[in-house]
């Protein structure tokens, strides 16, 4: 759960903190604590690595109970410290001993998030809300803690003190942090701050159960065997009703966005998709049952966030937003939004012309809608490229893919990547490893991983159709002499008797994004857990090493090294690789177009007090060839910005996807020389992958490129540059 301004502070953090300010103490009730918990963490082994084999959920929950009580005490002795004591160190009597007590408390969290992620038998989701609320509440008083604040403040403000940049780095934080949560307003601007927050998480309390229960309502059962005919195997076996005959049927199809999204794509009956599209945008709206309606609901969450951030000085909550964004500003962000769109739209016209001509020379004689997009963009897809994305997967087993992966990493950042079987696991599957610097002379590892890769259908927690998790364990510390330790979590085919799990295209560009995503965690070189890895780093470049790494696989070199037939080991063949490489730009003006227009949507719910059906009705024809349907009410099931963490942040996607193909043309432009390709790997380690959220991303991207970036080199990606002169 996330409190309305989780984007703007303790959200860079990448933890869903709930920021309600305490200045003062409340009663936790501790479970009981058996005798194993009297180490500093009784979940960990003698070598600090989790103890995978004996965990439980009653050991995670004593853990966490114990851990957060020493937590909440350690911040209270210090605060009464700081009350009576005029000459203290702010790191050595303040920070030191919180990110000490803080450490212990983190790796459990993190235990049972890998544990919620990689097997709900172990961890179901109630147990682990109350895991993580519980940490949640705790780790608020680090942030809302008045004396604290007022001490970084004075530290960062007096000259006198010799700092370090990275410890100059971290009380900013703690002053950012610290300001965004009302410390600095006098008692009774506080009390009504407070109360602003109370409300506002009130309201994304009510929003979430009428969201969920209006998607769980919905099912659709089918058991016409021709509508399925074209589905992929993997996808009947999640919609039928027994999984072990997926061809015999009836299947049922929900508003769950993996089983949704693919059905839009394969289903060749219209009124049916036409049926399910309008569940979809109909959520949550007053068309449906009052229990559920929600616009009410969201019209005070949204108009008490901007009074929230008034309240602090902003004009509005969008406003806010930026103090922790790496766009700077709303001013900055429009003109790059607008600037991309000027290339998106005309192509965006194209393709749709295109489409609907594809579509009526195969006896479609209606106006294209909305819900024809998905399905006959895969049949133009398919048609253009000449591809069958099911027979590519017979190219890409996981065990190929994966080495070609790692020896990439390897190559471009000097580590090496070794598998150890010294952890426990909670899986026969997960797998084990160890990363070594090779710029250094040390035998030990600076980081591992564990990997967990395959779908074992109800015990992972899943999402969307192409799943992926990164769950931190651990964190980079000097202090508490921790290094990284992460879970890689993944819902990829499982292997059957010799056949090897076999990946589409679209795994492996999850596998590349969250690898790229793991690796700035897992890589960092600064000393403190609150600027290590993605910790500090603004929601908009939390993204970026995600993409850089997905954009090798439009390489040719790339796609040899990570293929090949899982039987006759042949290469993946030339004209499969040409069609992957220009496949990006299919419909990439429609897809760019939806993105940009969800994101102004987002800034506008939450800078303008409009009320939303004609805000969008305003933006939609901007952005959209074709028409707004009359039942059209996306604004009420956009859950990302309403209970989710994304509000006044739903760009932060493109904006990453931005950056990273801007960063990623520096390696095209010298593409041909290797030792060059070296020198820049080394410097994207020495900058993003290593500086964490110890520099600005602004400043860490002019460190990488020496200049500001560009939005021209993502519309040169995805092929709309080209696309546009073509037109003209």
């Amino acid at each position: 759960m996330a409190v309305s301004f989780l984007g703007r502070g303790v959200a860079l953090t990448r933890r869903n903190f709930l920021k309600i300010p305490k200045r003062h103490g409340y009663i936790v009730l501790l479970p009981e604590i058996g005798e194993e918990s009297s180490e500093k963490n009784p979940l960990l082994k003698d070598d600090h690595l989790p103890e995978f084999n004996t965990i439980t959920i009653e050991k995670c929950t004593a853990a966490i109970g114990k851990q957060t009580v020493e937590f909440e005490e350690k911040m209270k002795s210090l605060e009464k410290v700081v009350d009576t004591t005029n000459d203290l160190d702010v790191f050595s009597d303040w920070l030191h001993p919180i990110e000490e007590a803080y450490l212990p408390l983190e790796t459990t969290w993190g235990i049972a998030k890998t544990l919620y992620f990689g097997n709900q038998s172990l961890m179901p989701t109630k147990c682990y809300v109350g895991i993580h609320e519980r940490a949640m509440r705790a780790v608020a008083s680090k942030f809302g803690s008045a004396p604290l604040f007022k001490a970084c403040k004075e530290a960062l403000d007096n000259k006198n003190i010799r700092l370090t940049h990275s410890q100059r780095r971290v009380l900013t934080k703690y002053v950012l942090e610290g300001t965004l949560n009302g410390l600095e307003l006098q008692d009774k601007e506080f009390e009504k701050y407070t109360d602003d927050l109370n409300y506002i998480l009130s309201k994304i309390k009510e929003y979430k159960p009428k969201y969920e229960s209006a998607t769980a309502v919905y099912n659709m059962t089918i058991h016409n065997k021709h509508v399925v005919e074209d589905f992929p195997e993997d996808y009947l076996k999640s919609i039928a009703m027994n999984p072990r005959e997926p061809y015999t049927g009836p299947w049922m199809i929900t508003l769950k966005p993996y089983i949704l999204q693919p059905f839009m794509e394969y289903c060749p009956d219209r009124e049916l998709r036409a049926s399910i599209w309008d569940a979809d945008v109909t959520r949550c709206s007053n068309y449906q049952e009052r229990s559920v309606q929600a616009s009410v609901t969201l019209e005070e969450l949204r108009s008490r966030r901007i009074e929230q951030a008034q309240r602090l000085g902003f004009k509005n909550y969008a406003e806010m937003s930026m103090e922790t964004k790496m766009a700077g500003n709303l001013e900055n962000l429009h003109n790059t939004i607008e600037t991309l769109l000027n290339t998106a739209f005309p192509a965006q016209e194209q393709e749709v012309a295109n489409l609907t001509e594809f579509a009526r020379e195969r006896d479609f004689n209606d106006t294209l809608r909305v819900w024809d997009i998905a399905y006959w963009g895969r049949k133009q897809r398919r048609s253009m490229y000449n591809c069958d994305e099911n027979k590519w997967r017979e190219y890409f087993p996981l065990p190929t893919v994966l080495s070609g992966l790692f020896e990439h990493i390897e190559t471009l950042f000097n580590v090496k990547i070794v598998e150890s079987k010294k952890a426990d696991i909670w899986h026969k599957d997960v797998r084990f490893f160890d990363i070594f610097d090779l710029n250094g002379s040390s035998a030990a590892p600076i980081a591992n991983f564990y990997l967990d890769p395959y779908a074992r259908g109800r015990e992972k927690f899943r999402k969307e159709e192409d799943s992926g998790w990164v769950s931190i364990i651990k964190s980079k510390s000097k202090i508490g002499n921790s290094t990284p330790l992460i879970a890689l979590i993944f819902n990829f085919p499982p292997p059957i008797g010799d056949k090897p799990s076999l990946l589409s295209f679209r795994d492996v560009q999850v596998l590349f994004q969250k690898f790229g995503h793991a690796l700035q965690h897992l890589l960092t070189t600064v000393e403190y857990s609150d600027i290590a890895g993605l910790s500090f780093v603004e929601w908009d470049a939390v993204f970026i090493c995600d993409f850089f790494m997905e954009n090798w696989l439009y390489e040719t070199f790339m796609l040899q090294k990570i293929s090949e037939h899982y039987e006759t080991k042949q290469p993946l063949p030339a004209e499969a690789i040409e069609s992957i490489k220009r496949m990006r730009s299919h419909l990439a003006g429609y897809k760019l177009c939806k993105e940009l227009y969800l994101s102004h949507l987002d800034l506008e719910l939450h800078s303008s007090e409009m009320f939303w059906v004609p805000m969008m009705k305003r933006l939609w024809p901007k952005y959209f060839v074709l028409p707004l349907e009359k039942r059209d009410v996306h604004v009420c099931n956009f859950e990302a910005i309403w209970s989710g963490n994304w509000a006044a942040a739903y760009f932060s996607k493109v904006w990453s996807e931005m950056i990273a193909a801007d960063l990623y043309t520096a390696f095209q432009e010298v593409k041909s020389d290797e030792l060059q390709q070296k020198e820049l790997g080394a410097r994207f380690r020495n900058t993003f992958l290593s500086l964490g959220g110890s520099y600005p991303a602004a400043e860490v991207f002019r460190k990488f490129r020496g200049r500001d970036p560009s939005p021209q080199a993502l519309l040169d990606n995805l092929g709309l540059t080209r696309a546009t002169k073509e037109i003209k």
